[in-house]
């Protein structure tokens, strides 16, 4: 196939970028210090790649990325960094093929592991994020009382998710100090494992034993602000659907609202200026001195967020040039 053949508005991943990426991080995080956060992309075509890149070890957000990894023969080792309280999914996960381990901030949540079948937890300690995690002076006590209920505490988790965009000059600093609280915690609880970081802290956070990063695989406008060594991977393939011709003319692309994620900001055009989004459309106009292109002729959108924009999607076309080289299911979207 060729870039050419796809029907749009169509994901495609850039493979050499894609490789780069991965490369680049499996360097500063090598093998399971590395915990590829499957939020991001959602596909166990795109697991396995890291996997064979000697990242074994997955991180999920929703009982369905758990357990499709599982049903993929990707649960040697796989942690849900989020508090669920359904017993329903909570048994699916302790009966999967898989090592499955969760995350409780609470006595609620640790009874509901306990009573679903659930072996193992983390105690999710709250670092700054005002999101899931308790106090870290109560950290010690939950993990008594998970102990009691015969859980096996392996460690700690903290996300320093308001820290991924802080600035250079400062965000040293300030992860410093959210990891000051989940090691402290962690002093408490006991274990071998200390979890957290992303993508946006891989390069100074290093108090972590194990890093859960996943938007550096595909990348997205807003992480590219920051200067990371990642390449954008990720784009959107559409056809230019209307052109109005003239000094202040415009086109538009047939991917809009209900292919992109715009929670971070909008969709950057490759080779034009973004007007607008609306549902099912991209308005652009010509860069200064530029032409704008014709009817059927195709462009290239950049999302502003990795996440919620591959969530949209069935699937992604893994692409080298103007060569189609794969199609990656996007099978793990969903609760």
């Amino acid at each position: 196939m060729r870039l050419s053949d796809l029907s749009t508005p169509s994901l495609l991943v850039d493979a050499p970028a894609f490789a780069h990426n991965v490369a680049v991080m499996g360097e500063a995080w090598p093998g399971t210090t590395l915990r590829p956060h499957v939020k991001a992309f959602k596909s166990t075509s795109l697991a396995r790649e890291l996997a064979a890149a000697g990242h074994p070890a997955f991180c999920a957000a929703t009982p369905r990325e758990v357990l499709g990894l599982a049903a993929a023969g990707l649960g040697a080792d796989l942690l849900l960094a989020n508090e669920v309280l359904d017993g329903a999914r909570l048994a699916a996960m302790a009966s999967a093929d898989a090592r499955v381990t969760v995350a409780v901030d609470s006595e609620a949540t640790i009874a509901a592991a306990a009573g679903a079948g659930i072996g193992e937890v983390l105690i999710d300690v709250d670092v700054g994020c005002l999101r899931c995690g308790c106090d870290p002076s109560v950290a010690g006590r939950l993990a008594e009382l998970a102990r009691a209920r015969g859980l096996h505490v392996r460690g700690v988790m903290g996300y320093e998710g308001q820290l991924m965009m802080e600035p250079g000059a400062t965000k040293e600093e300030r992860v410093a100090g959210a990891m000051h609280r989940l090691l402290g915690a962690h002093a408490e609880v006991g274990g071998d494992v200390v979890s957290g970081g992303g993508t946006g802290t891989y390069a100074v956070n290093r108090w972590v034993t194990e890093l859960q990063a996943g938007s550096f695989t595909l990348m997205d406008t807003d992480y590219g602000r920051l200067g990371l060594p990642f390449r954008q991977a990720l784009s959107l393939w559409c056809t230019v659907v209307s052109v109005h011709a003239g000094p202040s003319g415009w086109a538009v692309a047939d991917g809009g609202l209900k292919a992109l994620g715009m929670d971070h900001g909008n969709p950057s055009v490759v080779g034009h200026v973004l007007v607008y989004c609306s549902d099912e459309h991209s308005t652009f106009a010509a860069t200064d001195g530029g032409m704008l292109p014709s009817v059927g002729d195709r462009v290239r959108l950049l999302p502003a967020h990795v996440d919620p924009t591959v969530a949209y999607h069935e699937r992604m076309y893994v692409v080298d040039g103007e060569e189609v080289l794969d199609s990656w299911a996007i099978d793990l979207r969903n609760w």
